[in-house]
């Protein structure tokens, strides 16, 4: 699957042909989705966006109101990302994208549940796991020039694998939608010291967007050339087809709706608790 890049806010999936690829037994009391979402590792996911969303509280109190906050905005971050709300809001979001199309979810199914799509499942979380540490992050960036600039052929996988999905633009809407809700919840507190129009936020957000994508594209080349380092240009090249297979294209769209759904609440309600907190309110 490719995450959103969350907090601004990739692809978790599965490199594997079809035909080589065996179906795990599934539970017959388990439902498709439920199954999915084991085989995406989903637990193991949250748990790392969990810790990208106590990061980012940290760096908002430092940049926006150093001298306040203390252990009461420790909590209020703790709260808004709290795991079972997250996988709560995001399973149900992402069974209602997939619909009942049950013969398509079990074909992504088999994908995620094979040997190899378990293996890039597992990079990829520890790849967005390793991006905690801004040291490592900065890392895989360099990298990443680095592999462009000697034409390194999964360079230009990874590439096709972001046009395919979108994956660029999508993560730029993301962003912007998370900024615009951000914005929204901060304004509500009356922090700007006056009502602010929706049309001057809405303006504001736009002006970010050229900055925006440009870190986007650098954050998406560095993670992805980082969880995908250790793979073969064959097992990469497999994992490309699967998203541009129809089960493939179907699930990357349902999985950006349903974080979306997910993170947006979640950008206002940081923004609101961040607009209390610099008025030296309750948050």
């Amino acid at each position: 699957m490719i995450l959103p890049r969350l907090v601004l806010v990739a692809l978790l999936g599965l490199a594997a042909p079809l035909g080589a690829q065996t179906a795990p037994d599934q539970p017959q009391s388990q439902a498709p989705v439920d199954r999915l979402g084991e085989v995406m590792q989903l637990d193991a996911l949250f748990a790392v966006l969990r810790e990208e969303g106590l990061a980012y509280g940290e760096t908002l109190q430092a940049d926006m109101f150093p001298a306040g906050g203390g252990a009461e905005w420790k909590q209020a971050v703790s709260d808004i990302y709290d795991l079972a709300r997250l996988r709560d809001g995001f399973d149900a979001a992402l069974k209602d994208a997939l619909g009942s199309d049950a013969e398509a979810t079990a074909e992504m199914v088999r994908f995620f549940g094979s040997d190899l799509g378990q293996r890039i499942v597992g990079l990829e979380i520890e790849a967005r796991r390793a991006f905690l540490d801004t040291a490592a992050e900065e890392a895989a960036r360099v990298a990443a020039d680095d592999a462009a600039a000697a034409r390194d052929p999964k360079v230009g996988q990874i590439r096709r694998m972001i046009e395919s999905t979108d994956l660029l633009e999508m993560n730029v809407a993301g962003s912007m939608s998370g900024n615009l809700a951000f914005m929204t919840g901060m304004a509500e507190t009356g922090v700007y010291g006056r009502d602010m129009p929706q049309d001057q936020i809405l303006s504001d957000v736009w002006a970010q967007e050229e900055q925006v994508r440009a870190d986007t594209s650098s954050w998406l080349y560095a993670y992805l050339g980082l969880a995908y380092a250790q793979l073969s240009e064959a097992d990469l090249e497999a994992y490309v087809a699967f998203w541009d297979s129809p089960a493939g294209q179907r699930l990357n769209a349902a999985l950006f709706t349903a974080f979306d759904k997910v993170f947006r609440p979640i950008s206002f309600d940081l923004g609101r608790a961040a607009g209390r907190a610099m008025l030296g309110r309750d948050i």
